[in-house]
């Protein structure tokens, strides 16, 4: 009879508690906090997915997340990567590198790296990765960013020519088709890669900010350290990957371009400028907001954007830049909101999109002439006027600053080019005729398509009598993706070696 007693108060109080807990958004939270059942601790292993949709994160697909609050996420500390560096790696009066990395990284008071400046009012301030802004201006100028990132400089590449230089042939089509962001880590070597048509790009680029200003190229106030950042870490880049053609005198802060014969004073001129001048990528530069936590577009250098620009999209956070995306917020806005926050700088990646275009368009503001050509299927259209576009991305974090930086390059290709290499004119026409109707809405390929199916069909039926792909091959991404069989034997043979 007691232990029925006891049964039943046990029933009650739990049907109670249960009751009052359900009522009580306060309670229970802090209820499943102490039980482990909410935040997971920012881990300095995280690797991103490989599917953002809702389904890997137990999410129904038909569900919009909440925005969650990351004012308290912080990625990994690099803060041990300073007992690597030279014992003088740091100037000036003060601790060495060896004893600096061996304090607590959460000392002093943390910093939102929107509102840093490089000031002596903020010396003891501490930026997302744990570093004070005194330590950085201690670093000096060009600091070794390999051991501060933990992602390490490219070997050179003395069989080069940059007459001859030709992109990898990325062909990032997939099937299944569906928005994911395909993270992969990133390849050290090609962060940035030179090509054929440096000169003509860089000339290109330098003309459009020439019309165009700050729809191509903004800093907001607070990207002072990260932009400078960005800039030394590109030139320590390309000049480690093509000492050939590039060179650096940090005696004198002069950069030297072997390509173009210039010079440039790297303590005149702007950082993002420096860029512009001498490396054919865009850049932006997101920063965390101080009361979320969340990123936001504070700097960038964008010349090769469609139908956006940097003046479109400056101080906007993620999820406002990525709104046209279908599908964004209901499957990749959670997932990429966190992914940022706890985004370590040793763990690079790359990823890309692509477009079918006719010509070459680079840039395209709004009310662009090239617009109308997207508007009808023009019969007068041939296919050698068809070219996939694709748009090679990088993203990672920059080690002092802890602001992301996303980088891309726009790389055209005739879709002639697509007649030998096996499996990619079917895996494209699947795409076209078969991908998600919102999807390819998007994508705009619509206006190339009457021209360009005709030709997949065609190139697939000369494969198959070729032996080139088998009879009865069922579309699905390649194990080589985002390349084909066989595409380095026809990359060194385009290049000579």
């Amino acid at each position: 009879m007691y232990n029925l007693i006891l049964i039943g108060l046990g029933l009650s109080f739990l049907v109670t508690s249960t009751t009052y807990l359900l009522l009580n958004r306060k309670q229970r939270e802090i209820v499943l906090d102490r039980l482990n059942f909410r935040k997971r601790k920012a881990s300095g292993t995280f690797t991103p997915p490989r599917s953002l949709s809702p389904e890997k994160q137990g999410l129904p697909s038909n569900t919009t997340p909440s925005a969650p609050n990351y004012a308290d996420v912080f990625p990994p500390s690099r803060r041990h990567a300073l007992a690597d560096l030279q014992p003088n790696a740091l100037s000036g009066a003060g601790k060495s590198a060896k004893e600096l990395g061996a304090q607590p990284a959460d000392y002093g008071k943390r910093v939102p790296n929107m509102e840093v400046c490089n000031t002596e009012a903020l010396a003891d301030y501490v930026t997302a990765t744990s570093f004070t802004i005194d330590e950085i201006k201690r670093l000096g100028d060009f600091p070794d960013y390999a051991t501060l990132s933990g992602v390490p400089l490219p070997r050179a590449y003395p069989e080069f020519d940059i007459a001859k230089a030709q992109p990898r042939p990325y062909r990032p089509i997939r099937w299944v088709y569906h928005q994911t962001m395909s993270f992969t880590k990133l390849e050290p070597d090609w962060w940035l890669e030179l090509e054929n048509t440096y000169v003509e790009r860089i000339k290109q680029r330098e003309e459009l900010y020439e019309k165009y200003g700050a729809m191509t190229l903004q800093a907001l106030p607070g990207s002072e350290i990260a932009t400078k950042e960005l800039m030394e870490m590109c030139l320590q880049f390309i000049c480690a990957r093509y000492p050939q053609y590039f060179r650096l005198n940090e005696e004198d802060m002069v950069f030297h371009n072997g390509i173009l014969q210039t010079q440039t004073d790297l303590r005149t001129m702007e950082p993002l400028h420096v860029l512009l001048h001498n490396v054919p990528e865009d850049f932006a530069i997101v920063l965390r907001h101080p009361r979320t936590g969340v990123y936001n577009f504070r700097a960038g250098i964008i010349c090769s954007s469609l139908g956006w620009n940097v003046g479109s999209k400056i101080g906007m956070d993620l999820d406002e830049i990525h709104q046209p995306i279908p599908d964004y917020k209901e499957k990749m806005q959670f997932s990429m909101d966190r992914y940022f926050a706890k985004k370590p700088t040793d763990k690079a990646i790359q990823r890309g999109s692509w477009g079918l275009e006719i010509d070459q368009p680079l840039f395209m503001p709004p009310n662009d002439p090239h617009e109308k050509l997207r508007e009808s299927q023009d019969p007068a259209h041939t296919v050698d006027r068809c070219h996939l576009r694709v748009d090679w991305q990088t993203l990672r974090r920059l080690p002092l600053s802890a602001g992301v930086v996303f980088n891309f390059k726009a790389l055209f290709t005739p879709v002639s080019e697509f007649r030998d290499e096996p499996y990619i004119p079917t895996l494209l026409k699947k795409v076209l005729q078969d991908g998600k109707k919102s999807l390819m809405e998007y994508k705009n390929t619509w206006h190339t398509e009457h021209v360009v199916i005709p030709a997949m069909e065609e190139y697939e039926r000369e494969q198959k009598a070729k032996g080139l792909m088998e009879q009865d091959w069922e579309p699905h991404t390649l194990e080589e993706s985002p390349f084909f069989p066989g595409w380095e034997e026809k990359w060194h043979r385009k290049q000579g070696f």
